[in-house]
């Protein structure tokens, strides 16, 4: 592509910086130099995908290789799409502007089920087919990771090569195996017979499924004996010594996430039993603090960020975060560089602390309570109860704070519409706690957010078993909340349910569901988790068309002797501890954190490292 079209394109479009690249601490490479290109797909705009951490380490994770270039592609937003389409122009790298058909990989990050149909819509403005099955020698490898890849299957046939866990020395090693392979001029799928045995490789086409007569699954049979039978997820053992950027690049314009960000740890050892991120990700390994502040003073010197961010499952719960913080706050306070700590816990939260950060630059407060009531919440194994919040809050108040988030999620198992009336009795509580503050100490004007998303039951949680509400149920129950919830100082808001329906599906789908996603992008489908793009209607043909049942996925309790779609994946924890959990949430019983001692997951047997084996 010339630079004469691109410039064209321009003019045509709401915002041109998301796609003429550039960016400070982006990266150029002289191509005849260069061995592999690597395409780092993100399945929507620019914006979002420039907020996620795991792109940033894996594209200068491959950049630092003097032979592959990894560039970045996104989806491209309606009005590029169009006038694409219109002057037959295929879509295009960041960096150089590159056709995606002309790379050597486009590797797609799965965060959420509802980007898929941009992936195929990607594919095919890239003039790549869409099915694994058409794409010969001429074409990129279409690889993919992250978290929804825990379930593969609904992409089955469209993504060649899955690479499961963790991919800092994964995609390397398959990288290097690339390189021999490309010398070869021999077929696709000799190079996939090399990285098959690769420990984190799937590889879908050399595997077949058999279906019982009820359409559940029979068996998952590799089609040869050379073949694993099982894939086991790959792991950073020693985050101090795992690869990290110490530059990012930094956006022209305004993106979700605008800071530096330094993970502290990986895992979560709460096992909140409806989280999926809390199990596939363990177990817990912790940076130094020294390796956090390095990292923290080398990303604020190379991006001129003014705020940074300490990213995790669950930061609170970092073994040494008041000493951390107090340290951050010592060096960068005075240079008003300010500290972002998400994902903060209730019943570790440092107020003192947290009360320094705010003399910096002052935010709202989050918190996720999950369920209304003492019993539900244990039954989730939240493991955190009322007078957390309550005491929370009070304190909270007292020290000027006016502005509070609280996340609620209906449609959790065993609830009722007492644990309902729980989320409105807790949320007229905060409010009086805020009107008893004194005046003098309290902030101007509470505003008080409740917002209520829609339980998805997912892979490799003691959940996954378990019918998730159909929509009529979730609507009803979210019209409850919205009467009882009517307060000046309280806003309401909920997901849609007919999108957290859609993400049921093909959280738990098998390949038969590849087929409806395939008929519902070519209905027109794209862009589904954005609201003003989603229409269900075209989801309901594609599910007529290809005579599936949606409801056999999302609306439907498994028995624990069914094989799931995912069983052939080893996350190292196991099944017997995933219905052990389940069975305690029928039982209200609690699990304790396994910081404090061993709970059984099998993760210290199956992966070594981390707090497992402290």
């Amino acid at each position: 592509m010339n630079k004469l079209d691109l410039e064209d394109l321009l003019f045509e479009v709401e915002k041109p910086a998301r796609y003429i690249g550039g960016e400070t601490n982006a990266v150029q490479k002289e191509i005849e130099n260069i061995h592999v290109r690597f395409g780092f797909a993100f399945p929507d705009v620019y914006e979002v995908g420039m907020s996620h951490l795991g792109m940033h380490i894996l594209y200068n994770l491959l950049n630092d290789e003097a032979d592959i270039f990894c560039e970045r592609i996104f989806a491209p937003w309606i009005d590029m799409e169009e006038s694409l389409r219109k002057r037959n122009i295929p879509l295009f790298t960041l960096e150089t502007h590159t056709p995606i058909g002309d790379l050597d990989f486009v590797g797609f990050t799965l965060q959420y089920e509802l980007s898929y149909t941009n992936i195929l819509n990607m594919l095919d403005l890239g003039n790549i087919p869409i099915k694994s099955k058409d794409r010969g020698n001429a074409y990129p490898f279409i690889v993919a990771g992250g978290p929804c890849a825990y379930n593969p299957e609904p992409l089955a046939e469209i993504v060649d090569v899955f690479l499961m866990g963790e991919g800092e020395e994964i995609l390397l090693e398959v990288m290097e195996k690339y390189k021999k392979w490309k010398t070869c001029g021999l077929p696709k799928k000799k190079f996939l017979e090399d990285i098959v045995h690769i420990k984190g490789v799937y590889i879908p086409s050399f595997y077949e499924i058999v279906y019982n007569e009820d359409d559940t699954i029979k068996a998952f049979i590799p089609k040869n004996k050379k073949i694993p039978t099982k894939i086991s997820k790959r792991i950073m053992k020693n985050l101090d010594e795992a690869y990290y950027p110490k530059k990012v690049i930094v956006p022209f314009i305004e993106v979700v996430h605008e800071r530096a960000m330094v993970e502290i740890f990986r895992g979560c050892t709460r096992g909140c039993r409806f989280c999926q991120a809390g199990m596939i990700y363990r177990p817990v390994r912790e940076r130094s603090i020294d390796k956090v502040k390095e990292l923290a003073q080398e990303l604020i010197q190379t991006t001129g960020y003014e705020e940074l961010s300490l990213a995790s499952l669950s930061t609170s719960d970092y073994s040494k975060i008041n000493e951390l913080i107090r340290d951050l706050i010592d060096t960068y306070g005075s240079k008003k560089i300010g500290l972002s700590l998400p994902s903060l816990r209730l019943d570790k939260f440092p107020l003192e602390v947290i009360e320094e950060i705010q003399k910096v630059k002052k935010t709202g407060l989050t918190f996720a309570p999950e369920a209304g009531t003492q019993r539900l919440r244990d039954a989730i194994n939240k493991g955190i109860t009322e007078d957390d919040l309550i005491e929370t809050m009070k304190n909270a108040f007292s020290l000027g704070w006016s502005t509070v988030k609280l996340y609620f999620m209906i449609g959790l198992p065993t609830e009722t519409y007492e644990d309902l009336d729980g989320i409105v009795d807790l949320a007229y509580k905060v409010v009086d706690a805020y009107y008893h503050t004194p005046r003098e100490k309290r902030g101007k004007g509470l505003n008080l957010t409740i917002s209520i998303s829609s339980f998805v039951p997912k892979a490799y949680t003691p959940f996954q078993w378990e019918a998730q509400d159909t929509t009529e149920t979730f609507r009803e129950k979210q019209n409850y909340l919205k009467d009882k919830l009517k307060h000046k100082n309280i806003k309401y808001s909920y997901h849609g349910t007919k999108t957290s329906f859609l993400e049921g599906i093909f959280a738990r789908g098998d390949r038969k569901i590849g087929k409806v996603l395939i008929k519902a992008w070519e209905n027109g489908c794209k862009f589904d988790a954005w609201g003003e793009h989603f229409e269900y209607e075209k989801w309901r043909d594609a599910f007529e068309a290809c005579t599936i049942n949606p409801h056999f996925y999302a609306n439907r309790k498994r028995g624990y002797e069914e094989v799931l779609p995912w069983d052939f994946i080893d996350i190292g924890v196991t099944k017997s501890f995933l219905k052990r959990e389940n069975e305690n949430a029928k039982k209200g019983i609690l699990t304790q954190d396994c910081r404090m001692s061993c709970t059984g997951c099998g993760i210290d047997q199956a992966f070594m490292g981390g707090v497992c084996n402290e």
